[in-house]
């Protein structure tokens, strides 16, 4: 009997960092292997580390990176290490998809006088202004401590974080209804901009 020729590069791998109890997961990933990765050894990530520091994750070992509500838990300084360490774990052509609170969004319920106002309702509660900015307050409560937030993000100063980090083709995209910014980083640029707005789609971007 003839053997079957291999079919090249096995299964693809994401990062999914932060990953929490319950992060959501685009279908797209639905058919990649997922690895969990978090702070809180509670959560029973595979790797427990902090995403500025992915050591333990191979150079080059993974073909997408799923960050969504992490990034701002880490202090200003510590992002362009995060984003470099996420630069050096992806593939030549790979791709990072990182999800942060609108700060700019958000302002308008700051300017009229509605921080502690719920913006909409999650499966951990109602969530406000506050929240979004500061971190989950009633999970800070609670002892987690990590889910505070020590940075945040307009639309200029994200993509300038990405620029800097050397991603070679970066699209933003405000998601009006859950007051997010989405910013999709890619390790070399897409083929095409049809081949891009479909990854997008796919991503719920």
């Amino acid at each position: 009997m003839r053997r079957k020729k291999s079919s090249g590069r096995k299964r693809h791998v994401f990062l999914n960092v932060g990953c929490g109890s319950s992060n959501r997961i685009p279908k797209y990933f639905r058919q990649w292997r997922q690895v969990r990765v978090d702070i809180d050894s509670s959560l029973k990530p595979d790797v427990v580390a902090s995403i500025a520091d992915l050591s333990s994750v191979a150079d080059r070992s993974v073909d997408a990176i799923w960050c969504s509500h992490c990034i701002e838990h880490l202090f200003a300084y510590q992002v362009p290490a995060a984003l470099s360490e996420f630069r050096r774990v992806l593939r030549a052509d790979g791709f990072a998809c990182i999800i942060v609170p609108d700060l700019q969004t958000i302002a308008h319920w700051i300017s009229a006088d509605k921080l502690h106002e719920t913006i909409y309702e999650s499966k951990a509660g109602p969530v406000t202004a506050h929240d979004m900015i500061w971190g989950f307050g009633p999970a800070i409560a609670r002892g987690k401590t990590a889910m505070a937030h020590g940075c945040g993000f307009a639309p200029t100063l994200f993509l300038n974080y990405l620029k800097e980090a050397g991603f070679r083709e970066i699209v933003l995209r405000r998601k009006q209804e859950s007051l997010e910014l989405a910013g999709l980083a890619l390790q070399k640029p897409s083929k095409n901009a049809d081949h891009r707005q479909k990854l997008m789609a796919a991503l719920g971007l």
